[in-house]
Order: C-alpha cells, then sequence, then structure tokens
C-alpha cells in the first residue's frame, strides 16, 4: 500500500513540476491577435511586437556541416531586411565554414585560438559580439545566439527580439525537440528534467536559461557581463541567465513548440551521451533545492511503478493495480513527451528503459564532473575549474 500511495504522490507532484509552460506558438498568437491558441498575458508594451526592430544573428559552428545550411536557409531573408547573420567558424575540421559561406549575406569569421579559462562556445559567442562591435556603430539592435543545430520558422526570430525589446528581458527558447533514429529517443527524460528543474512554467521563480536560442540587446548584455563573464561555465545558458537576474533584468523562458525546432544528436549513441553528461551534473547543481529534490521524488516513483510491475509479473501484486499505477505514470509521460519532442506513446511506454539509462548518464555526469573534472564534447576535453552553480 505504501508503494502505491507514493506512486501517487509522485505522480501528482510530476504535473506540478512540469505546469502549464509558456510557447512561441502562443506568443505569436498575442502578437497577431489570433484566436487558434489562447494569448499570452504579458506585460505593457507588448503592442511594440511586430513593429520590425533591427537585429543581428550570432551561430557558433564547431563541425555543424550537417546541420548548419539547414537553420541559413531558414534565415535567408534576414540579411537582404538589412539583419546581420554571423557565424563563427570555431575551428571546425569539416566543411562548416564552406557551407556557411555558400549564403549570401552570411558573414563567416574564424574564431581565434581558444584562450586558456575559455570554453570553445563562450569564446565564439564572444568573438560575434566583438566582431559585430568593431564594424557598426549602431548599437540598438537586438541580437540572437542560435545553435547550429535549430530550426525556426521565418518570422519567429523577428517576433522574438521585438518581445524582448517591449519585456526588456532575457528571452530564452527551449526548442522542440526532433528525434529520427531509435538511439534519439532516450534524450526524452532528459528533455522533461530540464524543463522542470528551470521551473519556467512559473514568471517569478524560473531559473536559467536555454541555450540554443537566447535572445538580448546590447545594453542588457553588457550589463550582464555577457559570454566574457561565464567564459569558464560549461552550462553557458544557466550561468548567463544568473547574471541577468542578478544585475535586476527579468528572464523569460518559452518552449518551442512547432516553430522553433532542432535535432540534438543526429551522430550516434556517443554524441548524445557525452551531450548530457556534460550539462547535466551541472545544471542539477544550479537548481534550487527543493525543485531538485521533488524531481528526485518524481523519478523514484517512476522507478517504483516499475518495481510494482515486475512484482506484478511475479504474483506478488494485484496485475490490476500494477497496470493502473503502469498506465497513469505512461500517460503522464505521452502528455510531457509531447510538449517537449517527437517521443510519443512508444517510448512512454517503455518509461523503465529511459530511466535506467537516465540514471547511468546522470551517474557517468556526477563523475566526469566531480571527480574526474573534465568532460568531453565535439572533440574536446574541456576542464572544469570552478563553476559557479551560483541560483539563477
Amino acid at each position: 500500500m505504501f508503494t502505491i500511495v507514493f506512486c501517487f504522490l509522485g505522480w501528482t507532484l510530476g504535473w506540478i513540476l512540469f505546469g502549464r509552460t509558456k510557447t512561441v506558438r502562443q506568443l505569436a498568437a498575442t502578437s497577431t491577435a489570433a484566436e487558434s491558441e489562447q494569448p499570452l498575458s504579458t506585460p505593457n508594451g507588448l503592442r511594440n511586437v511586430g513593429q520590425g526592430r533591427p537585429f543581428d544573428v550570432i551561430i557558433p559552428a564547431r563541425n555543424e556541416a550537417d546541420s548548419i545550411g539547414l537553420l541559413l536557409s531558414d534565415l535567408a531573408a534576414l540579411p537582404v531586411a538589412g539583419n546581420r547573420v554571423v557565424v563563427v567558424n570555431d575551428h571546425s575540421t569539416d566543411r562548416t565554414a564552406d557551407i556557411a559561406s555558400e549564403f549570401a549575406g552570411v558573414e563567416v569569421i574564424d574564431a581565434a585560438d581558444l584562450p586558456e579559462g575559455w570554453t570553445g562556445k563562450s569564446w565564439a559567442c564572444h568573438s560575434g559580439v566583438e566582431h559585430l562591435r568593431n564594424s557598426s556603430t549602431d548599437t540598438d539592435r537586438g541580437l540572437i545566439f542560435f545553435d547550429a543545430d535549430v530550426r525556426v520558422e521565418q518570422t519567429v526570430a523577428q517576433l522574438l527580439v521585438d518581445y524582448q525589446k517591449a519585456s526588456g528581458a532575457l528571452v530564452s527558447v527551449q526548442p522542440w525537440h526532433e528525434t529520427k533514429r531509435p538511439y534519439e529517443k532516450l534524450s526524452a527524460l532528459f528533455n522533461v528534467i530540464a524543463l522542470m528543474g528551470t521551473a519556467m512554467a512559473s514568471r517569478t521563480k524560473s531559473r536559467g536559461a536555454f541555450g540554443p536560442v537566447l535572445v538580448t540587446c546590447d545594453e542588457s548584455y553588457l550589463l550582464a557581463g555577457g559570454h566574457e563573464a561565464v567564459r569558464n561555465e560549461v552550462v553557458e545558458d544557466l550561468a548567463l541567465a544568473a547574471n541577468y537576474r542578478s544585475s535586476g533584468q527579468p528572464v523569460e523562458l518559452f518552449r518551442g513548440a512547432d516553430l522553433v525546432k532542432f535535432r540534438m544528436y543526429p551522430n550516434g549513441l556517443r554524441q548524445l551521451c557525452e551531450g548530457w553528461a556534460k550539462n547535466f551534473a551541472t545544471g542539477a547543481g544550479a537548481t534550487h533545492p527543493l525543485r531538485l529534490l521533488a524531481a528526485v521524488l518524481w523519478l523514484t516513483s517512476l522507478g517504483s511503478a516499475t518495481g510494482l510491475a515486475v512484482e506484478a509479473a511475479l504474483g506478488s501484486q494485484p496485475i490490476w493495480v500494477a497496470f493502473a499505477v503502469y498506465f497513469a505514470f505512461t500517460a503522464q509521460l505521452v502528455w510531457m513527451f509531447h510538449n517537449v519532442g517527437n517521443f510519443g506513446l512508444r517510448t512512454a511506454a517503455v518509461f523503465p528503459v529511459l530511466l535506467a539509462f537516465f540514471f547511468c548518464i546522470f551517474g557517468w555526469s556526477l563523475w566526469r564532473t566531480y571527480v574526474r573534472r573534465s568532460v568531453t564534447w565535439r572533440g574536446r576535453a574541456i576542464p572544469l575549474g570552478t563553476q559557479s552553480h551560483k541560483p539563477c
């Protein structure tokens, strides 16, 4: 009976943790007064959205030949409209720079050698900002950082820039995770936990940010210290968001829904494991302790539901009880997975496999982060100095 009660409490806690998150689709509905989506409750000044503030895009790219062309195709109209798109080639060994150079109006620059004490992505983003400052005196512009694997609907960049101007916030979007191969489904729980950890459903308690899409302006970026202030942080998006908040600036978080997507780890299971192991232990350290505890309890209740199913198979639990509990968690995960990517019913139905994989990668991440003090990403060994873990 205790296990059943614990599963019910954990299941309820899961709904509370995930909450009702804001989407870019809702933001688009707000700006166009569309009736197909429920508009957001937005700050005064949102009437400025859609008025076309000029902006610049910076894309840090290291060995992104498979994806950089797709994003630049999405952004092809921006240079024509007077917005700058800068790709910072971070010492790629593939055709990343060549492919980016084929797009009209796109500026491709090579990042200088990585200075000591910097991570590669922060250095590439910083280099892109310095390039813009050295080649233009117009500072009254929006600034977007896109990861190279992001896909974005044509009008979304302008929408986010105008919303950033109206709200004065660092605007960040977690893209919808598109998967194509079976091993990529193993990312499902990581995506859910990432959203739970940010408390993004709360306007007052949300923490962190999502590195794939960050929207700001030059003045706000300078006030927060920019990427130079987080130069040694492996999870630079969390640290950058903390600096925005500590400088008195709000942070607004959105889900990409069907307007902002990415395919995170297309190059095999090893890439997927390295990617999540690089981020997750550090991200857990920056999560509010009570929210972290709640997430652990929810994950534990998933394990308890698995245990009930095993006991029912062995004849020590009523089958209908185990089925009801297992079905409840599967239904919950179907809804959560629908919100974060194309994972679906079959992925949710094998959640014990996802749970076992999650704990294996999280344990590896803890070991690499706190024992080995280094992580690996895209052929680089990244030493871990004193990470801030400061509250966001």
